[in-house]
């Protein structure tokens, strides 16, 4: 998980478009409530799921009493979902969850969207959720943020994926590839625009060949292929 370090003046509003407050997350009573309850996920017509806590089994159906009103109702099995501990949530890699089913997965990305927190890892792959509105996470002093660190070293962000690709190709000396996925109104073209700016910034900086050990001879703008997004189908839920 990364660790906020001390920010200037001009880096404190885009913190909270980035970390998330351990302070108010995973407290000892929401884990005595979790505990307490047995909360679990319900399918929802409205919600599409929504937290409610075990009370009695009844055969091939569960009842349970909604979180969100106290009313009791009777569930199948089977489409019952376990949720994760509160120490988990807003967590900036799904792949740590305990419970890695499609509930737990939607809660986290709404959770932390909510939250102004637009980038989440799954594994390798960096799930970004279009914010339809400009957020101050994308300036040179972010850039500088994520310049020369390794991605544990710091929140999601399509920076770290960038950065992670040229320290690459520059280690290894091979050709790397970005790709930028989603349906129609995702933010594959602002994204690939912020994959072409990081990489023009250290590229094109001294500081940043100095920083990575790399001759200037080495950094020929053949390096640098054209970056086009592409049409994917959705994030696919996995079972618990």
């Amino acid at each position: 998980m990364a660790v906020r370090a001390p920010a200037s003046q001009g880096d404190a509003s885009a913190e909270r478009y980035l970390f998330v407050d351990r302070n108010q997350v995973g407290n000892p009573a929401s884990q005595a409530d979790w505990t307490a309850k047995r909360l679990v996920w319900v399918p929802s017509e409205r919600h599409g799921f929504e937290a409610a806590g075990l009370r009695e089994e009844r055969e091939d159906e569960m009842l349970v009493e909604l979180a969100e009103n106290g009313r009791q109702v009777l569930v199948a099995k089977d489409d019952i979902q376990k949720m994760n501990p509160p120490k988990f949530t807003k967590v900036e890699d799904m792949a740590e969850l305990t419970c890695l089913n499609e509930a737990s997965v939607l809660h986290n990305l709404k959770d932390r969207y909510y939250s102004g927190l637009i980038y989440t890892y799954s594994g390798l792959f960096c799930v970004v959720i279009n914010p339809y509105k400009n957020l101050p996470i994308y300036t040179e002093q972010i850039v500088e943020m994520y310049r020369g660190k390794k991605r544990h070293e710091m929140p999601p962000h399509i920076y770290a994926i960038s950065e992670a690709a040229y320290r690459s190709m520059l280690q290894d000396r091979e050709d790397q590839s970005i790709l930028c996925t989603g349906e129609s109104g995702a933010g594959k073209t602002e994204n690939t625009k912020k994959v072409i700016q990081y990489l023009a910034h250290v590229a094109s900086s001294h500081k940043a060949r100095k920083d990575h050990n790399v001759p200037v001879s080495a950094l020929q703008p053949e390096l640098f292929a054209p970056l086009r997004p592409t049409c994917a189908g959705r994030l696919s839920p996995l079972p618990c």
